[in-house]
């Protein structure tokens, strides 16, 4: 790479060696670059040829020498230079010069700003020209005059053929930047006409409609993205062609995923630009904060009363209990069983307010999910009465999945005992689990009634139950608190019923031989109980020098190292060959933890945060 000043040298020696002279000026009308001859063919003084020398400088000095002809006012002819040049266009002319001598002038302004002129001596070519006219008179005045005019046209030519291929030059440059630009918005920009057809795309498609083809210039939205989802773009689609802007949401049925769609109808009336954008995360965020909020509410207006509720309780089953066993009227005696029954129900009602209040935790283990479903349906079917139906169908891989088995069987027990009530002992519910892509779907549906507009709107909120006194409002809150914290998606509707759908991050188990390494025996002990919990194989070392010794054994799959060892730090461990995770109790704020790029456990760890760190190094 040459140094700044000698790239400067090589640039002006090389424009010195051109027989033209060039000047350019910038945006502010100051010299940038000129030549010897731009300084020789109009006399120049240095000072004039310096970077930076005003452009009114210059042409003061040009008028004052002559070089525009006589002037009546010569400030007048500097000012009306000055404002061409400010508003400067591509222009070719010739003009004769107060010595006699001709000279074209050929100028175009740059994308950057200013303008870069080229002047030629033209001189002989016009006193050819003069010549022929003189001894050519056979020749007829016409051609004469054409081919003088020809001549001129061509030069004229010349000089707009090079403005073109400056102004191609730069639009090529233009829209290679904006492809790249656009390339690299996480997002799918797209232009559609009116019979549908895609005629621009920055290739994101597939990032925000997983599945989707890249290559779709010229196919149809409905073929590039399927019936389903384009049924539900189309409407507003003819919308923005016939000149409204567009701006909605849609899930997208193949991965769940929802998408943000701005539509702006194209001014030539051929269609319409598209923006779509993947906002998953943020309506999760959303609903999870807006609920979260209600729970506080609820939480911060019930906990407060709980305690006195509860000793309340307690006082009343103390003293219904005792008239219970007192010698009472068989009517006197219903009156206390119903009292105790009220009671008990307050108890349950608190129990699920300590549920509501309470801190909640995720433990993933290897489940084998079918077995999963059928023991629960074995151990549901006796509580749902001869009149309801229970069926389950699982279509999934032979392998077993990341799940918290107990939050599991809790939301699809809720679920499952809320359709056998809305169907009052009456109907079919089944339970269906499937690979979706990225997720496990579970989808519990029933023959009942279905929910209404008011339960579809607001059934996840705290205490909402359309069950009236028998209910407590609480199943389906935490449902959906348990589906979150596991980092999926629940959606209610109706089909013949109701239907509510579950979708949990798919996330397959996958055992490791593990290489422990943790210089203190209680937390290696601990940590053993954890990894060989998840379905993992464990193999222990104490040092940095004994893992070193066993890093090369047949079938290792991952280490587990504290970052400090007795003899060493565990970051020495890292390699090209193993997956690593490290463990410390340093927080992460401390300097002395190392930035780098494997992830780190801060003790204590619990098995979620221990499964998700290793999924972190070994999912593909």
């Amino acid at each position: 790479m040459l140094p700044q000043d000698r790239h400067a040298e090589l640039t002006r020696s090389g424009l010195n060696l051109i027989q033209q002279a060039i000047s350019i000026f910038d945006a502010d009308l100051r010299l940038a670059v000129s030549n010897r001859p731009y300084q020789a063919m109009f006399g120049l003084p240095d000072e004039l040829t310096r970077i930076g020398t005003s452009f009114e400088d210059t042409i003061r000095y040009l008028v004052g020498r002559g070089e525009y002809g006589p002037q009546v006012d010569t400030e007048a002819a500097i000012r009306e230079r000055v404002d061409q040049a400010r508003t400067f266009q591509p222009h070719y002319m010739e003009r004769k010069r107060a010595d006699g001598r001709w000279i074209s002038v050929e100028g175009a302004p740059l994308s950057q700003g200013g303008w870069v002129a080229v002047y030629t001596d033209i001189t002989q070519i016009k006193q050819q020209e003069e010549l022929l006219r003189a001894r050519s008179e056979e020749l007829s005045e016409l051609v004469l005059e054409n081919a003088e005019r020809l001549s001129a046209a061509n030069r004229a030519l010349a000089a707009t053929n090079a403005a073109l291929e400056e102004a191609k030059r730069i639009l090529t440059e233009s829209e290679a930047r904006t492809r790249q630009v656009t390339a690299m918005v996480p997002a799918h920009i797209a232009h559609m006409d009116r019979d549908y057809r895609y005629t621009f795309s920055n290739n994101q498609i597939a990032a925000v409609f997983p599945g989707s083809e890249i290559g779709i210039i010229g196919r149809d939205g409905d073929e590039v993205l399927g019936p389903d989802t384009f049924d539900r773009i189309r409407p507003h689609m003819d919308r923005a062609i016939s000149g409204q802007p567009q701006v909605f949401e849609i899930t997208h049925p193949p991965s769940g995923r929802r998408i943000r769609i701005a539509l702006t109808p194209d001014q030539t009336g051929r269609g319409a630009y598209i923006l779509s954008t993947d906002v998953t995360a943020e309506v999760q965020s959303r609903e999870a904060l807006a609920h979260a909020a209600k729970r506080a509410i609820a939480a911060q207006v019930t906990s407060g009363m709980a305690h006195d509720f509860g000793n309340l309780l307690t006082i009343i089953l103390g003293l219904q209990s005792r008239l219970a066993r007192s010698d009472l009227m068989s009517s006197q005696a219903e009156d206390v069983q119903a009292t105790l029954a009220a009671a008990r129900r307050g108890v349950t009602l608190l129990e699920g307010i300590a549920t509501l209040t309470g801190q909640r935790d995720y433990h993933p283990k290897p489940v084998d999910l079918p077995a999963l479903l059928d023991d629960l349906a074995a151990m549901t079917r006796p509580t749902l009465g001869s009149g309801v139906g229970l069926e389950v169908t699982a279509d999934l891989p032979d392998r077993r999945l990341m799940l918290d088995p107990g939050a599991l069987q809790d939301a699809l027990l809720n679920l499952i005992l809320n359709a056998r009530d809305a169907m009052k002992g009456q109907g079919r519910i089944c339970i269906t689990a499937r690979s979706a892509g990225r997720w496990l779907e579970l989808m519990v549906s029933d023959t009942g009634p279905g929910f209404s507009p008011q339960a579809l709107e607001r059934a996840t909120e705290p205490f909402f139950t359309t069950k009236g006194r028998q209910g407590s409002g609480l199943g389906l809150s935490m449902v959906y608190d348990q589906i979150k914290l596991a980092g999926g998606t629940l959606r209610l509707g109706n089909a013949g019923g109701a239907q509510i759908t579950i979708r949990l991050p798919w996330r397959s188990e996958r055992p490791q031989m593990v290489l422990l390494v943790e210089d203190d025996p209680d937390i290696r002990a601990t940590t053993r109980e954890m990894l060989t919990a998840q379905g993992h194989s464990v193999i222990e070392a104490e040092s940095l020098s004994e893992a070193r010794n066993l890093t090369d054994l047949p079938g290792l799959s991952l280490i587990l190292s504290d970052l400090q060892l007795g003899d060493g730090m565990g970051t020495e461990l890292a390699g090209p060959g193993l997956p690593l995770v490290l463990m410390t109790a340093l927080p992460p704020g401390d300097p002395r933890r190392p930035k780098i790029g494997v992830p780190v456990l801060t003790k204590p760890f619990d098995d979620a945060e221990l499964a998700a760190a290793m999924m972190q190094v070994t999912d593909d």
